[in-house]
């Protein structure tokens, strides 16, 4: 049996957005928290998304209003606390006379655009395409469309972020680590763990603990909790294209589909075009999920209905997937299953409450973690109040509107540097750029290159800080220079990675400096 040292307020499973979240509001209000991740940070749903905070503009369809506010409040909330991997966009809607009406469109926009208390993000506008540089990729029957406003997301970095601050402020967070039991014994939940390389297990206790496994959640509560409960999740399937750029300004477009979905044309990553997502009820387990070569085909489809110049599988470059854990309210398809969150506490077996978390957004997780909390607060009255609305994330603290200066600043500090890389590394990192740089005054200080302008320093500088152990980690989800790089030079990182002289090394400063 562990000792009292070792007895945390909140233990949380799963280090996805709400996972990492919630850990990062439990820290900063004074609780002592565990959070452990059977894979890498944010590895599920959580860097699978679209790549929006947004406040859902076709969920006002279906009269969910309060979802609605929420997330455009949230909109803003984050974009002033990260605005390093989140910045304003602007949507282009063509309408098609054979859907949605205009004035539908126009009522909807409106209440878009008040709902929220919009403050940093521009109105709607009427755009005439004849007259619009926007209509350049279109089909010349489109005449008229609206464009409103909504913001991008890193979404894989804003699961990091939030998991080294919640580190910062006194959170243990154990990456590649599995719950493989969790019971109440004496009061209290007992964890059984096992470390993802050397099998090794170990125990920690906990007064409360929360089941934030995503599409894993039902699973969890079946086969670590063992707990003979309903299953409460949907799983749907998003899919995504990521093709060659497909139009040269920064405007994003929304296409509505005769089906009732909608798909999204999005510039990614500078050369790239993202085009999403499909909303596919998934059957077997969330890491089998795959862009399927009928989903290929309906965002091909889906494009190539609006764009003159077609879309073809040739210029597909890269397909993610991933698995939406809807709340199961029974609806009848999964384009109309609730997108909201749903909190249950349970503690029907003892004093020690379990907390299981079903569905969620990314944009409204910051609000999710509050309500867990709360939920928590009667088990955990010693808590300290809300905190993270005015909190910026590690390399949040800077203007909404400064990307350009910050990277000309760079610039300047590091001759060295081109534009693009410094646009990279700013977008990336915010006001931590310099520090991934350190002192280096030429690129031979950076030290080994491994392909699009990723090197050594920035690479040792992830494992130290973000807890990075593989090229996938380094290359997916805390950037993207997976596109850039080769299969030759991802395979030659990630033996750099793993290798006896730089992996297990770094891998044990991330874990210190995380407890």
């Amino acid at each position: 049996m562990t000792d009292n040292a070792d007895i945390y307020d909140v233990a949380i499973i799963g280090g996805g957005i709400n996972g990492c979240g919630i850990a990062r509001d439990a820290a900063g209000r004074g609780l002592s928290v565990f959070l452990c991740e059977q894979g890498d940070l944010g590895q599920g749903t959580s860097s699978a998304s679209t790549k929006l905070i947004h406040g859902g503009l076709r969920y006002l369809e279906h009269l969910k209003f309060r979802l609605v506010r929420e997330a455009l409040v949230e909109r803003e909330v984050l974009l002033r606390a990260m605005p390093h991997i989140a910045w304003p966009m602007r949507f282009v809607l063509p309408h098609n006379p054979g859907l949605r009406p205009a004035w539908l469109i126009r009522l909807g926009l409106f209440l878009y655009d008040n709902l929220g208390g919009r403050r940093l993000l521009p109105a709607t506008l009427t755009l005439d395409l004849q007259q619009d540089t926007t209509d350049r990729p279109l089909k010349p029957s489109l005449r008229r469309a609206f464009e409103y406003s909504d913001c991008w997301i890193d979404d894989a970095r804003l699961v990091v972020l939030n998991a080294r601050d919640a580190a910062a402020r006194g959170a243990t967070i154990d990456v590649g680590t599995t719950c493989v039991l969790a019971e109440r014994r004496d009061g209290l939940w007992q964890v059984t763990l096992e470390d993802g390389q050397t099998g090794a297990t170990r125990q920690i206790r906990s007064r409360c603990l929360v089941n934030a496994g995503g599409p894993w959640v039902d699973d969890i509560i079946r086969y670590k909790l063992h707990r003979n409960a309903p299953a409460k999740t949907r799983l749907v399937r998003g899919s995504h294209l990521v093709v060659t750029r497909q139009f040269e300004h920064d405007r994003s477009y929304i296409f509505q589909m005769d089906d009732g979905r909608i798909v999204f044309a999005i510039p990614y990553e500078d050369d790239f075009t993202l085009i999403g997502t499909t909303e596919m009820d998934h059957d077997g387990p969330p890491e089998t999920a795959t862009c399927t070569a009928e989903e290929r085909a309906y965002l091909l489809d889906a494009a190539n209905a609006y764009f003159s110049q077609p879309v073809e599988e040739k210029d597909i470059v890269w397909t993610y997937s991933g698995v939406r854990p809807l709340y199961d309210d029974g609806a009848r398809s999964s384009t109309k299953a609730t997108r909201d969150y749903v909190l249950m506490v349970d503690t029907s077996e003892g004093a020690a409450p379990l907390l299981n978390v079903f569905g969620g957004k990314i944009t409204t997780y910051r609000r999710l973690a509050e309500a867990a909390l709360a939920k928590l607060k009667p088990y955990l009255p010693s808590m300290g109040e809300p905190w993270t609305a005015d909190a910026a994330l590690p390399g949040g603290d800077m203007p909404v509107d400064a990307h350009m200066e910050a990277e000309a600043k760079l610039c300047a500090d590091y001759p060295f540097l081109d534009k693009s890389w410094a646009r990279r590394l700013v977008r990336t990192y915010g006001s931590e750029a310099a520090d991934v740089l350190g002192q280096a005054h030429s690129i031979a200080d950076l030290g080994r290159s491994f392909g699009g302008n990723l090197t050594e320093t920035e690479v040792r500088w992830l494992m130290a800080n973000e807890w990075a152990r593989s090229a996938d980690d380094v290359l997916w989800r805390r950037t993207k220079l997976g596109l850039r790089l080769t299969e030759g030079q991802a395979r030659d990182l990630d033996l750099w990675i793993r290798s006896d002289a730089h992996g297990p090394e770094h891998a044990v400063e991330a874990s210190v400096s995380s407890s």
